[in-house]
């Protein structure tokens, strides 16, 4: 099973810290960590636009990540919201292990 660190930027620490309470509670990610302050220059409808937003750093499993995904869209004010995956090539077993402990998939209705 694989692991991953997964990259979301909001438009505020409060809306990142409110995704972050949100996935962690419901499982989807065993950990949220925010950053509250970075500057963002990115390309937007056709401009160079600059931002002040907050990073989410989630950790979670690879078999999540469309769950995640998808409850991040539906918290998200962005219309297209940065939720990027980064795989983990290692990483000390009693910290992965605690990832499996803390996260499971969503049960289906």
């Amino acid at each position: 099973m694989g692991y991953l660190v997964v990259l979301v930027t909001a438009s505020s620490a409060d809306e990142a810290g409110r995704i972050g309470q949100a996935v962690v509670h419901e499982r989807l990610a065993a950990c949220a960590n925010l950053v509250p302050s970075i500057a963002s220059t990115y390309w937007w409808q056709g401009k160079v636009e600059q931002a002040g937003e907050a990073l989410l750093i989630l950790k979670t499993r690879e078999d999540l990540l469309e769950a995640l995904q998808d409850r991040v869209r539906v918290l998200h004010s962005y219309s297209v919201p940065e939720v990027i995956a980064l795989r983990l090539v290692g990483g000390y077993p009693d910290y992965l292990r605690w990832i499996d402990e803390s996260v499971r998939a969503p049960e289906r209705p």
